[in-house]
């Protein structure tokens, strides 16, 4: 089993919840999310907001926006979202009582049917997005930009 090591980022204004499955080997080395060069989160909002990233959790509060995980603890070989197993859930709907939240975002398929299986009871607005992992290169980069746009529109 192994722990999910980063706390959530967010603040009292954050208004937007942007889930992953679980942090990456290089996430959870580095303590924060999204730290592999490969992935291309950090590249999406970059251009969505039209701005470079220099604190990226700077950034993320500033917009709005708040970073979790749906998973708190399982079992999962190196990065491979497809070998997890022996899932426990974070706790969202606490989160998402304690913070003005209205809308989640869902960053990849795995992150997608973990929320339905585990937490579709919750009443907030969800939309699924395509993974920014570099493993998901059916989509390109400009295909992610267009996909999370909706995140600037949400108000």
């Amino acid at each position: 089993m192994i722990e999910h090591p980063l706390e959530p980022i967010i603040d009292k204004k954050s208004k937007v919840l942007i889930l992953g499955s679980f942090p990456s080997v290089i996430s959870r080395k580095q303590s924060f999310y999204y730290a592999n060069p490969q992935n291309r989160f950090w590249k999406v909002l970059s251009a969505i907001y039209n701005e470079e990233i220099i604190d990226r959790k700077e950034f993320i509060l500033r917009h709005h926006l708040a970073l979790w995980d749906v998973i708190q603890s399982c079992t999962i070989e190196n990065s491979n979202d497809a070998t997890i197993q022996d899932v426990k859930v974070n706790n969202i709907e606490q989160l998402i009582q304690d913070y003005p939240i209205q809308c989640i975002i869902l960053n990849g398929k795995k992150a997608e049917s973990l929320y339905k299986k585990y937490l579709s009871h919750l009443k907030i607005q969800v939309i699924a997005c395509p993974s920014t992992s570099s493993a998901n290169a059916i989509f390109k980069l400009d295909d992610l930009i267009k996909q999370y746009k909706v995140i600037k529109e949400i108000k």
